[in-house]
């Protein structure tokens, strides 16, 4: 079945219907696109673009399983179109998918115009350690779409992988300015900066994304915790310490304690907990996770 065939009811075709599906995610209604367009399955079960379109709709709607299985039926028909490649590799790409680059690749080869070839192949080289590849992949991308925050990040994380941390940080300022509402990005900044030396700018960033955008996250109200003492802002200091502890998904009650200790030693301990033993391994595993 093709998208320009119609289904049983013989009213809308397949194309109308990944229109619409697309038109819902636009306006956050994931679930409701999933819904309508998973009916689709029957009659279309080798269609490459609806498999592609049902494992972001499954994505979004937190179903990862069946997100990783449409990606998957979708591979397997051997598709040519780069953006669906590249949708599609990036889907099983999460699940560490030794498939994931033959599609990204692929993609990137037969789209090199597009940004989202681009951008998915050299994320993807990035968290695999092929900086040089990396990097050339993501250049191309901003020379592409030079006002794109994701573009933006994921130059910066390519880059803070590789080691170039003092480039990093001005590409990850301004993906933090073009993508404002983005918590990860944010928290990412003010725990770049920090380690940066501007410490002062990293602490007022974390305490901004922290109240207002990552307020269950209790690993960076620890980070900021530990900033905050290092500068001597004691009451922010045990109020991140204790949001931490209270969030739904508390980190590790040991991590607690260690920086409960710090804090009640002073700010030289601190400062000291921080950028020797916790901020490292903090900021690489969280540019590590798959986007």
């Amino acid at each position: 079945m093709t998208t320009s065939q119609r289904s049983d009811a013989g009213g809308e075709t397949l194309e109308d219907a990944l229109r619409s599906a697309a038109e819902l995610a636009e306006d956050g209604r994931a679930a409701e696109a999933f819904e309508q367009l998973v009916e689709w399955d029957d009659q279309a079960p080798e269609d490459p673009a609806l498999l592609c379109m049902l494992g972001a709709l499954a994505r979004d709607v937190g179903a990862d399983g069946p997100a990783y299985d449409y990606f998957r039926r979708c591979l397997a028909t051997n598709p040519a179109d780069p953006t669906v490649l590249a949708t599609a590799g990036q889907g099983v790409a999460a699940f560490d998918d030794p498939d994931a680059e033959t599609a990204l690749r692929a993609a990137a080869l037969t789209g090199p115009h597009l940004v989202l070839t681009r951008l998915t192949y050299g994320a993807y080289l990035a968290r695999e350690g092929m900086m040089e590849e990396a990097l050339g992949e993501l250049e191309a991308a901003r020379d592409l779409a030079p006002d794109d925050g994701l573009v933006r990040f994921e130059l910066a994380t390519a880059l803070y992988l590789d080691g170039q941390r003092t480039e990093a940080v001005p590409e990850m300022e301004l993906a933090a300015e073009l993508r404002e509402d983005d918590g990860w990005i944010g928290a990412l900044l003010g725990m770049t900066l920090w380690m940066a030396g501007r410490e002062e700018e990293g602490a007022e960033q974390l305490h901004r994304v922290g109240e207002e955008l990552r307020s269950e996250d209790g690993e960076l109200h620890l980070f900021a915790a530990l900033a905050f003492a290092g500068l001597g802002w004691l009451d922010e200091a045990w109020n991140a310490h204790a949001r931490a502890e209270s969030v739904p998904r508390p980190p590790d009650q040991a991590v607690i304690r260690e920086v409960e200790v710090a804090l009640e030693a002073g700010e030289e301990a601190a400062r000291t907990l921080l950028r020797q033993e916790l901020a490292p391994g903090m900021i690489r595993e969280r540019l590590l996770q798959r986007a």
